[in-house]
C-alpha cells in the first residue's frame, strides 16, 4: 500500500511540474556599438520570450553590454533607449546589465560622469557578468 501510495504521489508531483512548465535562462552579450546588433538583440528577446510563454514555460533573460555596445545603455546616447524603455515595462523577465569597467573608461575619456539609463544596472565587469551566468547555467547568446 505504502509503494502504491508513494508511487501515485510521485506521478502527481511528476504530472504537476509539467503541467507548471519549465524555466529557461538566458544571457545576452552585446559589445558592438551598432544599432542593427542592438535591435537584432531586442528581437531575440522578445521572440523567445513569445515562443517559451506560447508554450507555457518561462523565461529570464539578461541582457549584457559592454566595450562599444555599452552605448545601448547610455542615457541620451542609446539608439534603442525607447524600446529598452517599454520593454522594461512590459517584460518583468528581462534586465539589463552595464559594465561597470566599460563605464568608468568611458566617464574618464570624456572627462565626466557618463549616464546610464534607468532601466539597466551596473555590474563591476560584463565579461565577469556572463561568466557568473553560465556558471548558473544560463544559455550564452551573441547575435
Amino acid at each position: 500500500m505504502k509503494v502504491l501510495a508513494a508511487t501515485a504521489l510521485a506521478i502527481g508531483l511528476a504530472t504537476s511540474a509539467l503541467a507548471e512548465g519549465q524555466t529557461h535562462y538566458i544571457a545576452f552579450h552585446v559589445d558592438e556599438n551598432d544599432p542593427k546588433v542592438m535591435n537584432l538583440t531586442l528581437n531575440n528577446v522578445q521572440n523567445v520570450t513569445k515562443y517559451y510563454e506560447s508554450k507555457g514555460d518561462k523565461v529570464v533573460i539578461e541582457v549584457v553590454a559592454y566595450g562599444p555596445g555599452l552605448t545601448m545603455l547610455v542615457e541620451g546616447k542609446s539608439p534603442v533607449a525607447d524600446r529598452i524603455s517599454v520593454m522594461s515595462l512590459g517584460m518583468e523577465n528581462v534586465s539589463f546589465a552595464a559594465c561597470g569597467n566599460t563605464l568608468r573608461k568611458m566617464s574618464e575619456k570624456a572627462g565626466k560622469e557618463i549616464p546610464i539609463m534607468e532601466e539597466a544596472r551596473i555590474v563591476t565587469s560584463g565579461v565577469v557578468r556572463l561568466v557568473e551566468l553560465q556558471e548558473q547555467g544560463y544559455a550564452y547568446v551573441r547575435p
